[in-house]
Formats: C-alpha cells, structure tokens, sequence
C-alpha cells in the first residue's frame, strides 16, 4: 500500500492523503486498532463502503460442522470461526438530508492517520453533498490499552459554506451483512447472523444490546454513552433501540463555522458462564468509568501507556525510511494483539480480519511471543497461561490419539483442535515443543521463576509425557519421532523431522531441569525421578538426520534422497504451489514451503556449528519457496549469521512489507502479525545478532548491510532496559535502567553497568556469494528508498 502515491513513508504513523476505494478493505486491516480483548477494523465511520466490517472480541466464536468427505477416529467434530459482532463504531450523517456517503457528491480532501505514538486513527474530510453542501468531518477513534473493555469516537461536523441541517446517528448494529467467506453452505449457514438478541436498551444518551451465540453458547454486552456539543437552541437528541439496532439521534441546524461535536464511548464484554444481568452490569461498569474519564482523559492514558511502550521497545534505522516505519508498525499491531488479551489466545491474523478463521497457530509461541518477551512481558505471560488453561483439553486430546502428557490444537479459539486436514494439523506435533520453548524462553529473559513454579513447569512436564511416549528407542538405543510433520507443510508425515526432534530435546532436559528446580510442584504433577530420567535419556539419544556425503543436516530423515521439484519446469503463475498440485506430489519431493531445518538453526543454534549452518543455508535455499509468511524472517536472520548481509537484508524486506505492500495480496483478511513480529526478529536477532540460550549470557553479534549506517534497539532483559546501537563499525551497549548484567559481544564478555556505556568494535569479516533460490522465489532486491 505505501507504494500508492495515496500513502507516505513517515517515521511515527501511516498516513493517507487521499481515498481510495479500490484498497479499502486493505486499508481497513492496516488502520485496525485493537488492545487484545476488543478488535475494530479500520471501517469508516459510516460503515459503507466497507470491505469487510469487522468488530471482534478476543474469543468470541461460533461453532460449525467440520466438511469431511470421509470420517475417521479422532477428526475433530466442530470447527470454530471468530464471528463479527456487535459495531459500535457506526455514526452516519445526513446533510439536509442527503447521507454523507462517499461514493456520492464531491470529496474536496479525505486522510486518515494512525498515529502510533498516541495510538489513535485520525479521520478528516471535506465533502460535497450532491446538493452542494459543503461539510467538514472529523474523527479520532481509539480502543483504549489502560480501559480493557472500552473504545471510543470523537465525531465533529463543520459546515463550511452555508447554514445546513445535520442529522447524527450514533448506533450499535449486530449481525451486520458480510461477504461470505466460504464456499461450504453448512458454514455459511451457521455463521449467518450468529448473534441471538437477548435484550436491547436505549434511553437518554445511552445504548445498549445483549446477544448470545446458538452453538457455542457464549452471550456478549455492548452498551454506549454519549457527550453531545452543539448549538443548544437547535440541537435535538431522541434514542431507540430494536433487536439488533440501538440508536442515539442528534440534530442541529449549524451555521457556518458551529460545530456539532459527539463523544461516544463504547463498552463490551462476553461470557460463556455470567447471567444476563451480570454481564450488562459489566458493561455498564465499564461504561461509567470511561464515561467519567472523558475523552482527554482517555487519551492521556494512551499517551502515557505508549510512552512507556516505546521507552522499552523501540527500534530505530538509520538509511532505510521504509523499513524504520515499518518496524514501528509491526511493533505497535503486535502490541495491539496481546496487550490486554490477558488469558486469550493470539490469533493469526491478531484482531484484524477474520483471516484463518480467527484461530491461533504455532505463530504466536514461535514467532510474536519473543518479541513481547523483550518488550511486552506481562502480554506474554498471559498467552501461557491461556495455554495452561487449556490443558485438561489438550490432555484428552493425547488421550484421544493414544498418547499421555498433552497434545495442543495445531489452530484453535477454545483449544480444541479446530484443523479438518490431520496431516498439516494434528500431525504437525511441534506445536507442543514451541509452547514449551516460549515458556522457557519467558522464564531465561525475564526471569520469572514465580511463573515458572506455577505455569512453565506444568506445560513443560505435560509436553514432555507427550514426547516421550510418542517417540521410541530402537534396537540400538536411539530416539525417534516419527509420523510427524514439521514446519514445512510441503513434506508432510515424515519421521526424525530434525526442527521437531531438536525442539522436543530441548522440551525434555528443559523439564527434567525445571523439575528439579521445583521438586515439591513437580511431586504434585506426579513427577518421579524415574519419569525425568527417561526425559534425560530420549533426549540424549534423540535423533538428529545428517547426509554425511552431502556434510549437510537432513530436513527428516531420507529428505536429501527424494527427487528435487522441478523448479524450472514449474510455471512462476503457479505459486504457491499448493493451489496449483497436488499434495501428494509436494510430499514426495525435496521442495520446502517454508524455512524448517533453517529456522531450527535460528532456535536450536547450539546444535549445530558455524559450518554446518553456512551449509545448510546453501543446501535449503534453493529448495524453498516461501509460500508462507513466516519464512523470511528466519531466513533473514540465518543469512546475517553466516555472512549474506544483502540477503539478510532483502528478507528483512519482504517481512517488513508484507502488508504494507500487500505481497501476498490478501491483506484484506486482516494482518500478517507472526511476519510483524518477524520484522522485530530480523533486525534484532538477524543484524542485532542477538542470541540467548538458558541462562547463558545474551549475546550480540551486529553487522550491518551496506544499505544501513545505523539501528537502535531497546528491549527488556531480567529487570533491566537495554538499548544497543549499531554502526557499521562499533556496537554500544547501554543499560538504562537495573542492576549491571554481562553481557556478549561476539566472544568478549564484559559487565554493563548504568554508570556509562559500553563500546565495542565490529570485527571485520569476507563477503560471501549468496545462495541462489528457485527461479522466480528471490526476494525482491532490495534497495534503500532516498531519504527525504
């Protein structure tokens, strides 16, 4: 989208000068806001046009039947699809009475901003009614990070010409029309109007509607208040309120220069257990106290919550305009998926379409979690505990597929497996691992060991149960994994996976260690000597796939012997492939989707050597495709480490442009927040070169492209704020708050104190020729935008 004219590159917002409706529905992911519990789409205030209107509550789904050609034992029953609900983002106006519709009469100018800063969408237009009346809007929309269950709307109307007559129609809409996303009839069926109106309110100033769900029995709350300015002779104001519609109507008749100003303040809430009336109580509670905040008060919080943020967070680049508003974009939607989830799930798509149904993959543990360890923690935290509270679940789920410990969904809402295709889904076992290295990662960067005693040790012990009985010992004393399917979905059910079995490794000692940190938590678990010595053993016998006469790791064991994919034969429309052959093919062969054996060289760094990751890399990149967004990012950070800074560079690229430029052109569904998150990753851990691994020292190991004089970071480490700033000839490490800590330059250990930063040189090192990928998969090029 920044490639159109419409929207310029500035280092602290996303800024639109002009609209166009032909990116609406992209523009409405982009200028999402969210805190993690309430989610609205970047809709106009109008509501139409619209692309896809969008108002989400982290969890709120509807059930619908699974389409299977044939059954079998174990397939899920019920899928789950995050559902729209009730809008409190509508205000209409009518201009002497014509409706500001901008499809109608004369836009003289339109913008719109995200300010990440202040962490508001800004809205102003002058507009033309077909009549000839001439009007100017204002609105500043917020969902607010301190206030869990409110957003709000400032809303002015200004005519500019001539006395007019304006009508303001301030509402909650349930059920509101959407394109239907499925071409399977029994889903559509079931999401058609999915909220069952329980009760509705309007009077004075205030609003309100209570829904529930027919499948999954949820019941949600949406209520409205309202501050109205205007001219007090002629300002009317009347409410009703219908099954699925509560209205506040205002009219005025403005002279030029009046406004008619209207504050409106949203509240939500939902539940699968409270009663009617205490769920409205709820939202009314939480409507009182934003109410009596008032909309300055409101953003003064925000303001204040994202100083702090930012103080803690941010990342600047230097030579590469795009790219340093890019990461400050990827930070602020990452922030807006977690920040006040508080026990809910991060889905894919955070909450800003309904993409993937709404669901949560292995994306959120591997790829957003670290990056809100860093700078996030509490957010962090809170999705492992959603993930512990979901393991009696998990825990049928191993006991349903003959396993013990517990099995976690491969996507999901509630935690229950919500993937009809068991080869990509259940199969895909690794799942378990990722959880259990973002707790121990959360624990070793924060540490946390209240959190360990109480979540990571009882997630840690149930995913080791569950790999030590879905592995075996052969007749020679090794462990293996087999039947499993790693993170490249295009080699599917292959046994010794080498990211699964390194990440289960890791899993197993992690236990064994943390249970004998906590003997007495660990007894209640039921954890014997015994069971952590068979942990101890799998993992010491775990099998790690090597082609000695290729001196290179195998993805799984045999995937070096397969037939390579005929990448030149293979028509560049034809990506990604599995839209266009069968999967069958894609399994057989040596093609990766994504990054699997180089993102466990990313994760599992101290399994492998210099040389074998400078091997590797040369040996997968001209195998994958990249028909996925999580792959770049990794693949950015591997090719820093073994010297391709401009490939390192190129991948960093097309992370930090996948929505902003819509490269897989499907924004509309909402953000790519794994690849977001893998913006940070890149420039942190990729030119940053930072590592952790245990309670090992963390490390840094910068090196720039030529494309880049300068980045700065800033992260949270064991109660400390770092700030590490990168030249492309010296590093300098600053602690700017906490008790000193060593630290990792390369090699040289040093203690960083708060009484001055440290200085450090970057060893030189040789250029080497990048690895070639498939025709027509490189990334773009990439070159710095001039400056100005």
């Amino acid at each position: 989208m920044i490639t159109d004219p419409a929207y310029e590159v500035a280092p602290w917002s996303l800024y639109e000068s002009e609209l166009n409706l032909e990116l609406l529905p992209q523009s409405e992911s982009v200028f999402a806001l969210s805190n993690g519990h309430i989610g609205w789409r970047g809709n106009l205030d109008e509501g139409e046009p619209n692309g896809l209107p969008g108002s989400y509550l982290n969890g709120l789904h509807e059930l619908h039947p699974l389409p299977y050609a044939e059954g079998g034992y174990g397939y899920p029953e019920s899928g789950q699809t995050v559902i729209n609900v009730t809008n409190g983002k509508l205000i209409r106006l009518l201009v002497d009475d014509e409706p500001f519709d901008l499809r109608y009469g004369t836009i003289r100018s339109h913008t719109r901003e995200l300010d990440m800063r202040a962490g508001v969408l800004r809205r102003e237009c002058v507009w033309v009614s077909p009549a000839g009346r001439a009007v100017r809007v204002r609105s500043t929309r917020m969902v607010s990070f301190r206030q869990r269950a409110v957003a709000a709307i400032a809303y002015e109307v200004e005519p500019l010409d001539e006395q007019v007559r304006v009508v303001v129609q301030s509402e909650l809409a349930a059920n509101e029309e959407i394109p239907r996303a499925t071409g399977d009839p029994r889903v559509a069926a079931a999401l058609e109007s999915p909220l069952a109106s329980e009760e509705h309110f309007a009077g004075g100033t205030r609003l309100g509607l209570i829904h529930s769900t027919t499948r999954s029995e949820l019941r949600m709350a949406a209520a409205a208040d309202h501050r109205v300015d205007g001219p007090r002779a002629t300002t009317q104001i009347s409410s009703e309120s219908g099954d699925d519609l509560a209205r506040l109507t205002v009219t005025a008749v403005l002279e030029k220069g009046e406004r008619l100003r209207l504050e409106k303040f949203v509240a939500y809430g939902w539940s699968a257990t409270r009663s009617l009336p205490a769920l409205r109580d709820q939202a009314d509670a939480a409507l009182v106290g934003a109410r009596d905040t008032g909309w300055q008060g409101l953003l003064d919080q925000q303001q204040s919550y994202l100083d702090d943020f930012w103080d803690r967070a941010d990342v600047e680049v230097d030579g590469d305009t795009e790219i340093q508003q890019a990461v400050r974009f990827a930070l602020f939607h990452v922030l807006q998926t977690a920040a006040r989830a508080e026990q809910r799930a991060i889905p894919a798509k955070g909450l800003t379409g309904s993409g993937y149904d709404g669901h949560t993959f292995w994306d959120a543990e591997t790829f957003v979690l670290p990056v809100l360890t860093f700078t996030e923690p509490k957010a962090a935290a809170e999705v492992l505990r959603w993930r512990q509270h979901t393991l009696p679940t998990a825990r049928e789920r191993a006991a349903q597929l003959g396993l013990r410990g517990a099995t976690f969904p491969w996507r999901t809402i509630t935690g229950d497996e919500a993937s009809s295709y068991w080869p990509a889904g259940t199969a895909a076992f690794h799942v378990n691992a990722d959880i259990a290295d973002a707790a121990v990662r959360y624990v070793a960067i924060t540490g946390d060991h209240d959190f360990e005693k109480e979540t990571g040790l009882e997630l840690l012990v149930e995913t080791a149960r569950l790999w030590r009985s879905l592995g075996h010992h052969d007749h020679a004393g090794a462990f293996h994994i087999d039947g499993v399917t790693g993170p490249d979905e295009y080699s599917a059910i292959c046994d010794d996976n080498v990211y699964t079995n390194l990440m289960a490794q890791a899993n197993l000692v992690s236990a064994a260690d943390a249970a004998e940190r906590h003997p007495r938590h660990a007894a209640a678990l039921g954890v014997t000597n015994e069971e952590t010595a068979t942990w101890r053993d799998a993992a010491a016998a775990m099998t790690v796939p090597f082609d000695d006469e290729l001196g290179v790791h195998e993805q799984s064991a045999g995937f070096t012997r397969h037939e390579r994919w005929d990448f030149d034969g293979t028509d560049p429309e034809h990506y990604p492939l599995l839209l266009h052959y069968p999967y069958f093919d894609l399994y057989r062969k040596q093609v990766v989707k994504q990054a699997d054996l180089v993102l466990a060289m990313y994760l599992r760094g101290d399994a492998f050597t210099a040389e074998q990751k400078a091997r590797g890399f040369a040996y997968y990149e001209p195998l994958t495709v990249r028909d996925s967004s999580l792959s770049a990012y990794c693949q950015s950070v591997i090719a820093a480490e073994v010297g391709h800074l401009q490939l390192a560079y190129d991948y960093l690229g097309e992370s930090a442009m996948m929505d902003l430029k819509d490269l897989e052109n499907n924004a509309r569904d909402g953000l790519h927040i794994a690849a977001l998150a893998g913006t940070w990753t890149a420039l942190v851990a990729g030119l940053g070169g930072m590592r952790l691994f245990d309670q090992d020292p963390i490390r840094f190991a910068p090196r720039l492209p030529d494309a880049l004089s300068r980045i700065a970071f800033r992260l949270m480490f064991r109660g400390r704020r770092l700030r590490v700033e990168v030249t492309r000839s010296t590093a300098t490490y600053t602690l700017a708050d906490g008790a000193p800590i060593e630290i990792l330059h390369y090699e040289d250990a040093f203690t960083l104190t708060a009484d001055q930063p440290v200085v450090r040189e970057l060893p030189s090192f040789a250029h080497q020729e990048a690895p070639k990928q498939p025709p027509s998969r490189a990334p773009r090029r990439r070159k710095a935008p001039p400056a100005g």
